[in-house]
């Protein structure tokens, strides 16, 4: 049983920062793979916002590129998202993903 529970949303101000986290369960630690990071707002259509593969490489959307940096701790199968810089269009809910499973989601204000 595969399972994504994201944890780290919350209200900050303009400018402030938020780390993201992804606790990853039911995954070997063998193959290959890739995570990543999506978000959506009321009315907006699902963006992804960062990916990365079992080899470290990464890609971020372009909305997020230079504020935002993904990284992932194998070995606890966590997935984090480092945001900063934040202004009030990165207000969504963020979802953690791998494959076809996604979290449950962890709300971002900022205002």
């Amino acid at each position: 049983h595969v399972q994504l529970v994201e944890s780290g949303g919350g209200t900050v101000k303009p400018g402030g920062s938020l780390r993201l986290s992804c606790q990853a369960s039911g995954y070997g630690t063998s193959g290959s793979y890739c995570m990543g990071w999506f978000r959506q707002a009321p009315g907006k259509e699902r963006e992804g916002v960062a990916g990365i593969d079992s080899y470290g490489d990464t890609t971020y959307g372009d909305s997020v590129k230079g504020r935002f940096t993904i990284s992932k701790d194998k070995d606890e199968n966590m997935l984090y998202l480092q945001m900063n810089s934040l202004i009030t269009e990165d207000t969504a809910m963020y979802y953690c993903s791998r494959g076809d499973t996604r979290g449950q989601g962890t709300q971002v204000t900022v205002s």
